[in-house]
């Protein structure tokens, strides 16, 4: 994990080095300090000297003066150190997963991901930061004065050394009770952001069904757990200061009684126990912050390894060596083909035996009941996912050997959940081709039929379009969505029930005009209804992820019950429930 971890600080090095460097330089200036302080009482002003007063008195100014500064260095590097190596993380993170195919996807969860690119990164970076600075600069501070401390009085020291040993028993019983709970807290924050992504997501659908009170409720349950879980660590991390606090004013009743039997003797001088006691406190903190630093790690450790399993994830689907940079047509060719989304043989399979060859520029319907693998089936034709046994061939090459932004150029995909992005019309059908100029843009319109209503809105093409294409109806939102795969020019276009908001007439006036403008174009069509298959050249049937028919429209009513049970449905009014010509849904 660490090394995985650390291969982000890249350009970072620098600082990363120069921050404990200059912490220790603060640290020996804050050390010496004291010393000589004690050499002021002592030399100075018991001895009545003021000169000697004034030389170890300036030396103390310029110790404090570069204490300051090599302080304000080192907490200038350490910031700069930890939002860059942060940076680079969420960069790395959010590189990653553009690279992963949807079952690597599947591993995580979105509000997961999340988590991980904001609350866990945060805390990998506040930890970094603490471990450049305090890490050094504790157990620095921690030896430094120890070592001072002995070296004025050898048996006075060894209050130190019983003071440690019960600050270090405390310390890591409390560490080993709050360690299991942090590891909880983060798959809690997993739950909480979930909560949120889910209900602001669907908050049209919450309130549709006045459900805002259920949601309430269910996300204050989440808070409520992890409110929980917080108020369990921070009561046992709170009895850090108590605990602190009894061995400081020990060690300071100690060092005053025995300091003082010393002196009266003659073993130690005003000075000298003067200068232990602003060791014996630098000592005791270096341990509080040694304590926090172990509770901060604990923390982030469990950041650090859900971080790095993203990292560390490597994407199921890669370019081969020497990838086919060229499709030569839109031929697709299924040969006995079986696939399950756990690979492996752990999972039911979703498709099985699928034998299917399809000429370049038919025009295939593809037709079944819910979960019967249609989607699935034209998925792994761009390669989304992978077979489990046989092959998909495209232009007659098996879709493995392509490399897959070409594949994918070429293979234009309008998903059955449509997404549009925030930016005018233009911007999001140039999502298809970058340079696309806007004839070319309104030429795909056309074909879509979308020009219609974009040329009603007061600024046209250049209309704003919300986030998830909220201002717009369905019906366009599935329309420009094809628009822009139309812009790829590609040999292959599958519209994954992409017309469903469509009225009957706009669905047949967009395969009219692909069958006018785009004839050398493969195109797969799933619907629900017939009437948007039945003049397909052929139409696939699937039940359960099998072939259950292929053909035309009038073999399959003859041959295929299924189909056959499909249409007499619809077509007396039972599933088509958008015969009619009439406005498309809002």
């Amino acid at each position: 994990m660490i090394g995985i971890l650390l291969k982000q600080v890249k350009q970072y090095k620098k600082v990363s080095i120069l921050t404990p460097i200059f912490t220790a330089l603060e640290v020996v200036m804050e050390v010496l300090i004291p010393f000589i302080m004690a050499s002021i009482i002592d030399k100075g002003i018991e001895a009545g000297d003021m000169n000697q007063v004034y030389f170890y008195g300036a030396i103390m100014l310029v110790m404090a003066f570069f204490s300051l500064l090599f302080g304000i260095l080192a907490g200038r590097f350490a910031a700069a150190a930890s939002s860059g190596f942060a940076s680079n993380l969420r960069d790395a993170m959010y590189e990653n997963i553009q690279t992963f195919s949807f079952s690597n996807i599947d591993k995580f969860s979105t509000a997961g991901l999340v988590t991980r690119m904001t609350t866990d990164v945060t805390n990998v970076q506040n930890a970094y930061q603490m471990i450049l600075r305090i890490t050094v600069r504790a157990p620095l501070m921690l030896i430094c004065s120890m070592a001072m401390c002995f070296f004025i009085n050898l048996k006075l020291s060894s209050i130190f050394l019983v003071a440690m040993g019960v600050l270090a028993i405390a310390l890591i019983l409390i560490m080993s009770k709050t360690t299991k709970i942090f590891d909880q807290v983060f798959r809690k924050y997993d739950d909480l952001n979930a909560s949120v992504q889910e209900n602001v997501s669907a908050i049209r659908v919450v309130k549709a069904f006045v459900r805002e009170e259920h949601e309430n409720e269910k996300f204050s349950a989440a808070s409520e757990r992890l409110y929980k879980l917080f108020v369990k660590a921070e009561g046992i991390l709170a009895l850090n200061n108590p605990v602190m606090m009894l061995v400081v004013y020990g060690c300071i009743t100690a060092l005053s009684w025995f300091g003082a039997r010393f002196i009266v003797g003659g073993s130690l001088t005003t000075g000298e126990l003067t200068s232990m006691f602003s060791y014996v406190m630098s000592i005791l903190m270096s341990l509080m912050m040694l304590s926090m630093i172990f509770v901060m790690l604990t923390m982030s450790a469990a950041s650090g390894r859900r971080i790095a399993e993203v990292l560390d994830e490597k994407p199921d689907l890669t370019n081969p060596e020497k990838p086919v940079m060229e499709i030569s047509d839109g031929r697709i060719d299924f040969n006995h083909v079986s696939f399950s989304y756990k690979h492996g043989g752990d999972g039911e399979e979703t498709l099985h035996d699928i034998d299917l060859h399809i000429a370049s520029g038919e025009t295939i319907g593809i037709i079944g009941g819910t979960g019967c693998g249609k989607s699935s089936l034209v998925n792994l034709i761009s390669r989304l996912y992978d077979v489990d046994e046989g092959s998909v061939k495209v232009g007659g090459r098996d879709v493995r050997e392509y490399d897959m932004e070409t594949l994918r150029n070429q293979v234009a995909v309008v998903l059955q959940k449509n997404v549009l992005f925030s930016g005018t019309i233009l911007d999001n059908l140039r999502w298809g081709k970058e340079n696309a100029t806007e004839e070319e843009c309104r030429e795909v319109c056309r074909q879509a039929c979308a020009d219609d209503f974009i040329e009603k809105m007061p600024k046209k093409y250049e209309t704003w379009i919300e986030q998830g294409g909220t201002n717009v109806s369905g019906g366009q939102k599935q329309r420009l969505c094809i628009a822009r795969a139309l812009l790829k020019k590609p040999k292959v276009l599958i519209l994954d029930d992409s017309t469903s908001a469509v009225d009957t007439a706009t669905d047949a006036r967009i395969r009219e005009a692909f069958a006018k403008k785009i004839p050398g174009t493969t195109k797969l069509i799933i619907a629900q209804r017939i009437s948007s298959v039945q003049n397909a050249d052929r139409i696939l049937v699937l039940n359960e992820g099998r072939i259950s028919g292929f053909g035309t429209h009038e073999q399959l009513l003859q041959s295929n019950e299924i189909y056959r049970d499909i249409y007499e449905t619809q077509t007396q009014g039972g599933g088509d429930f958008d015969q009619q010509e009439g406005k498309e849904d809002a």
